[in-house]
């Protein structure tokens, strides 16, 4: 791990000045050597990375619609090579390079991090050993050396010996009991993340190894963060834990507001739609607007949901617009009619009783 992170000690300048310009922020609030004056220098770092990696997630989202665009194309390859999973793989990969997709595109974020995680290491590992790094002058490192979270030094580590604990003015109790804490939410919040990704934001109705992947990986990671985390000192558990957070809300907002197309989420979110309709007697809101105008758009090539959602609307008595608005349907039909300029229904002619069929015309007399 301490080889791996000395890779990036060109970030450790940095990242190391953004917890510096931070901690005198909080330091003058909670005191220069308090745990919290440096813990929450961690929090408001990675805070700020993810602020700054908000693009990249909303490519990452865009990638993910482009996947889910293609489930039609890669059900059908299911399809017709479903005796032949080699074959099957290649037109997958074949698929994604003519689309321009990535499945991986979901580990962006995690890659676009990792630099500033194992500089983060990197330098709460030269503060376990007293010596300077970045702009963290002597006075720094003993301060945050010396500063503790719940008992902990945020530079010790589940692993530590006794001796080298005691060192850092602690009990091997208190870090272990701390950090296993840690490890267990940071493991916890990984998988919730993963499993609330599978379970409702994901059209489960098309079998694809990229799904599969992310099925395992919703088993592995929690696991690979729980082996590595015994040997992360409290420091980088503190930025892995904010980010499982943080990333876990973002991700509640996004299934919440921009569900995926034929999900579960989707259906909950049309649900909401409907409610709202029936409550306004209008759809209010540019998002919700925008999310009707696609499923209008999209005609005889929409989802189940989508469907259900446009039938709903009809039992109401609405229809929904072109431009995403929904209005009732008589006033749908005088639209309709204003449009194609007001042009006059045929007139039928007027239906003859069964007397009148039967019974000939009398020819008029002539005078």
């Amino acid at each position: 791990m301490d080889t791996i992170a000395s890779l990036f000690s060109f970030i450790t300048t940095p990242v190391s000045w953004i917890i510096v310009q931070f901690h005198s922020l909080y330091g003058a609030i909670f005191g220069a050597d308090s745990g919290w004056a440096w813990g929450l220098s961690i929090v408001s770092l990675v805070i700020l990375i993810r602020i700054c990696l908000i693009p990249l997630f909303v490519k990452q989202i865009k990638a993910t619609r482009g996947m889910q665009a293609l489930q039609p194309k890669m059900k059908a390859i299911q399809e017709r090579y479903k005796n032949d999973k080699q074959r099957q793989s290649e037109e997958m990969m074949k698929l994604y390079k003519e689309t321009g997709t990535n499945p991986l595109s979901s580990c962006l974020p995690i890659l676009a991090q990792s630099p500033f995680f194992f500089a983060l290491y990197h330098v709460l590992a030269n503060i376990a050993d007293g010596k300077t790094i970045g702009v963290l002058n002597q006075q720094l490192v003993d301060s945050a050396r010396e500063a503790k979270i719940f008992g902990a030094p945020i530079a010790a580590k589940f692993m530590d010996s006794s001796e080298k604990v005691a060192a850092l003015g602690a009990t091997l109790t208190d870090v272990r009991v701390v950090t296993a804490v840690m490890i267990v939410m940071m493991s916890l919040s990984q998988f919730y993340t993963q499993r609330q990704l599978m379970q409702k934001n994901v059209d489960l109705s098309v079998k694809t190894p990229f799904m599969q992947q992310q099925k395992m990986l919703m088993y592995i990671f929690p696991l690979i963060f729980a082996v590595m985390g015994i040997n992360f000192p409290v420091g980088v558990l503190v930025y892995w834990l904010t980010t499982n957070v943080w990333t876990m809300g973002q991700q509640m907002y996004v299934i919440n507001q921009n569900p995926t197309p034929g999900s579960k989420a989707q259906d909950q979110y049309l649900t909401r739609l409907l409610k709202h309709v029936g409550s306004h007697g209008e759809l209010k809101g540019r998002g919700k607007k925008k999310v009707v105008a696609a499923i209008v758009a999209k005609g005889p090539d929409r989802n189940d949901n989508e469907r259900k959602f446009i039938a709903a609307l009809s039992k109401q008595g609405m229809a929904a617009q072109a431009d995403g608005s929904v209005i009732k349907s008589a006033e749908a039909t005088a639209d309709s009619d204003a449009a194609s300029g007001g042009a006059a229904k045929r007139q039928q002619p007027k239906r003859q009783t069964k007397s009148q069929r039967q019974t000939p015309s009398k020819p008029s007399s002539k005078k």
